[in-house]
């Protein structure tokens, strides 16, 4: 049970399976602040137990459902959450949408190259556009701001080979987020970028894999054997874990706001 019942919003996309990044910072801002939740996520049913779940706990949480993460789709999601709680406020939006890709750059197509833009930059910006407005709205001084996290990875920092496609996009939400932070900072908008390898329900290896019910299944057995490293801590990383850095970065004082954030396990190569 959350300690305190709150009329403050949490939006967050990108939830997979609802075992991954989004799905843990779902539930530990319902059960330590006690914020209602809007789970942003292509229709699945993964994420309507999610809900439900969230629910159970004590804590109000809504589904909103999109058909495609796109400029347009982004902006209608505030003006539903808008709907759902008309008494409410958002004061922290994740955004933990990607898309992946792994191409050898002769490979990469118009369309794969688009794609990656069209989430990566295009859709994270109308998002990002969306949670500024609504933490900036008319209001007390106590009610305006709020938080706004982008879950990065390796490719924000370095391109490797074969992942081009992938590295444009997120060096260019990297861009966006110091952007954000530097115009809307002194209104209250704490902006954060958290990195690397922290894109839920995919596979990143090279960026530090997240333990998830898909990596387990790809990696959970070898030779008939199970794989031990997926099961040390200091050898992958948690969503729980990340879901806490999370946190501690939305309650962080204005006074010492982090820009970007480097989560890694200890026994990472990098």
């Amino acid at each position: 049970m959350p300690a305190v019942a709150s009329k403050s919003i949490l939006v967050v996309s990108g939830l997979g399976n609802a075992t991954g990044t989004g799905a843990a910072v779902a539930r530990l801002f319902a059960q330590e602040l006690g914020y209602r939740v809007a789970l942003v996520s292509r229709p699945r049913q993964e994420v309507e137990e999610l809900r439900n779940e969230i629910r159970r706990q004590g804590s109000e949480a809504e589904v909103v459902s999109v058909e495609k993460y796109d400029y347009k789709e982004m902006l209608g999601v505030f003006e539903r959450v808008k709907q759902l709680w008309p008494d409410g406020r958002v004061k922290a939006a994740v955004w933990n949408t990607a898309q992946w890709s792994n191409i050898p750059f002769l490979d990469i197509t118009e369309h794969d190259i688009s794609l990656s833009a069209s989430t990566n930059i295009v859709a994270a910006t109308a998002f990002s556009q969306a949670a500024v407005r609504a933490f900036t709205a008319e209001g007390s001084e106590e009610e305006k701001g709020g938080t706004l996290i982008m879950t990065g990875a390796t490719s924000a920092w370095r391109g490797k080979e074969a992942f081009g496609a992938f590295a444009a996009g997120k060096h260019g939400l990297r861009a966006l987020s110091q952007s954000i932070a530097r115009e809307y900072g002194p209104h209250g908008v704490h902006v954060a970028f958290v990195g690397p390898g922290l894109i839920d329900d995919l596979v990143q290896v090279i960026d530090g894999t997240i333990i998830t019910k898909r990596t387990l299944k790809l990696f959970g057995a070898r030779e008939g054997k199970e794989s031990n490293w997926l099961h040390d801590e200091k050898q992958r990383l948690s969503p729980e874990s990340i879901a806490r850095a999370y946190l501690y970065l939305h309650l962080q004082s204005p006074d010492a706001w982090t820009l970007e954030m480097d989560l890694r396990p200890a026994k990472e190569k990098f």
